[in-house]
Parts: C-alpha cells; structure tokens; sequence
C-alpha cells in the first residue's frame, strides 16, 4: 500500500470515528506473546484450548483431526511472528456437528466506541496476513454475543503471506453489553460439517447469529496432513478501511495479555502451615479481567520454597487453593511434596520458582 494511500485509509477512519493511537482493540495480533509455551501438540479433542501464543483458543468438536500449534518465525515483512496450526491427524469423514474454529473474545467495555446499536453506529474493519501449504478457503466472522448477531466473509489462503481486509457495515441493532464478559467474537473458521455449511452465505452483512450460516463454503483444514495454516498481523478498528497495523511495544501487549493470563510471581512470601502446605500473597503485574482460576503447568510443577532463609530441596506442587485471590493478587494456598527441612507451622515461606516462573498458572479467559 502506497503512503498516499494509507493516508487516505487512516483520515477516512478518521472521518468516520476511528483511527488514531490504540486503534486495534485484537490483544496480541502480531503473535508475539506466547506465555504457555511456544508449541503444543495433540490438539483437536473437544472444547476450547488456549494454547501457545496468548488471547487466541482454538475450539473443536467432534472431529478425529488433530493438529499442532505453535509459535512461528515465518511472518510478512515487518512482523516476527506468526501462529501457526499444522494438521498431523487428517480427517476427511466429516460429521454434521463438527467444527475448529481459531478466535479471539473481546471484552465488550473495550468496544463500547462502536456505538453498536444505535443510530450512531460505525463501521469496522477486520485485517490479517495469512498464508498456507496449499489453496483454500476459510471464513472469518465477527459474533456479536449479546445479540446473537454476526457478519460473515470467506478469504482466501495461498502459499504465499497475503494481506486479508474485509469491511463490515455500522450495525444499528443491537447494543453491546458494557462489561468485562465477551461481547465480540473475531472466528475464523478452518473445518466444520454440514450444521455450519448448510445454510446462505452473505458476505459483510449483519444478521441474526445462524449455525448454519457460519461456515458456508470451506474447505477443510483437516483434508490432509500436509496442511497448515499461518495467521498474523490480526486487527480489528473502526473505520470503513482497514489502515497498517498498529504495532506496539512488547511490554504493553505482555500487559494486555497478564489481564487475562499470568503466573504466580516468584518472590511471593508467606508463611508454612505444615511440612507440605504454605500460605503465600502476591500483587501481581497486571490486574486481571477477573479473579483467576489456578492450574499447575503440566510440563514443570517443581519449586523451591525457602524456610526462615533456609532453602528446601525442590518440591512438587500438586494443589493449589485460590480461595483468597482477587483480580489483583491475594493469597494462595500452596500443597507441595514432602521436603528434606521439614518446615514447620509458622515458619516464613518464600516462594521461588525455581528459575523458571511457569509453575503456577492464573488465569481469567473469556
């Protein structure tokens, strides 16, 4: 795109109520922060999975395919990032119910400047970079949760990275919930049978949220297990042309992303209730959606928990108590193995996470 045309793009969004600084309300688009771990394999089982690069899930059902996702280097000029899916299980028998969907949830008090259900309402435009093994066709929809309303579009993916723009029309039914529940869904649907196929398919208009009507026309990502799926550069602004995207810096979209998923900082204190039990409190970094659930990492659940200074041998954590946690930190009931020290009730507890701060998991996804 030509500078003049930008120029254009960015004072028509302009003109129309968006463009500026903090356009892009997609958390992460450019893929760079991947807090679980950089790839996980196996996906596919039924439900939804965050899983590698933050604020994206994935949500399957009833299809044997199977795929890996990770964080990849292949990207567009100007990005160093991409998520990539890469089918390793085909599935090519595809059952009416079946579906995988990548998506991104957007808290609707982060898009109350839509004006969505009113007469003021504006339009928005979705942009992304995909690419892949071979030709294909996916959809992309915008869900709106509270009013059971959605605009679709197919796009194309070729084994070169192409730059996707689709432009969706003001929607003057329907105001959006001011909350910090999920009000927008950006979906891009990847396989799906015949309950999301069977319907119409209109491109860019807004109507009532119909299965059927989801997935019209795709192609199947599970049809083989050559395939793969590349996505970056997500944004989604309101405008009636989407403009460049908005980078930022990293320390900002890992701030974004701890609202919804973070660890336990190491450094916590506390004290031990039992040779195997310790209380610790924490503020953490960024202040998140809601209160967290807490799971342990399945891939490293060792620790080192001091005692008055002394250190103990690294120790298993196998539960963890969120009774007393808020959105912003509070305290946390740790169950660890047995330790060589023996900590004593009311000794002083120091969590460290053993150089590596991926133990206890936080989070409150939408």
């Amino acid at each position: 795109m030509s500078k003049a045309a930008e120029l254009a793009n960015l004072i028509g969004n302009i003109n129309a109520g968006g463009g500026g600084v903090n356009r892009n309300v997609i958390i992460n688009g450019a893929m760079n922060v991947a807090q679980r771990g950089t790839s996980t394999t196996g996906l596919g089982a039924n439900g939804a999975n965050y899983s590698t690069v933050d604020r994206f899930y994935t949500y399957a059902n009833g299809t044997a395919g199977r795929f890996t996702m990770t964080q990849d280097s292949s990207a567009p000029d100007g990005f160093a990032n991409s998520l990539k899916l890469d089918c390793t299980t085909a599935d090519t028998s595809i059952a009416a119910a079946e579906q995988l969907v990548l998506a991104q949830v957007i808290e609707g008090q982060n898009l109350q400047h839509l004006n969505k259900g009113t007469s003021s309402a504006l339009p928005v435009a979705v942009s992304f970079y995909v690419k892949g093994n071979a030709s294909a066709t996916y959809m992309c929809a915008l869900i709106d949760n509270d009013n059971s309303r959605m605009s679709t579009k197919q796009f194309s993916v070729t084994t070169d990275w192409t730059r996707i723009t689709i432009n969706v029309p003001a929607d003057t039914t329907g105001a959006l919930d001011d909350d910090n529940a999920g009000s927008f869904n950006l979906n891009f649907y990847l396989h799906a049978g015949s309950n999301l196929t069977g319907g119409t398919y209109t491109a860019s208009t807004w109507g009532a949220s119909t299965d059927a009507n989801r997935a019209v026309g795709i192609s199947s990502f599970f049809d083989s297990t050559d395939r793969t799926f590349f996505l970056t550069g997500v944004q989604l602004e309101v405008g009636q042309n989407a403009t460049e995207f908005e980078h930022e810096p990293l320390e900002r979209t890992l701030a974004k992303c701890q609202r919804y998923f973070q660890y336990l900082p190491s450094g916590a204190v506390g004290r031990w209730n039992s040779s195997t039990e310790c209380e610790v409190g924490a503020n953490f970094p960024s202040v998140m959606r809601a209160t967290p659930s807490t799971s342990i990492n399945p891939n490293d659940n060792t620790v080192n928990i001091f005692r008055m200074g002394i250190s103990v041998n690294p120790c298993t954590v196998s539960a963890v108590d969120a009774s007393y946690l808020s959105p912003s930190g509070g305290a946390t009931g740790i169950t660890v193995s047995a330790t060589s020290s023996t900590p004593s009730s009311g000794d002083v507890a120091l969590y460290d996470t053993n150089g590596d701060s991926e133990v206890v998991f936080l989070a409150s996804e939408l």
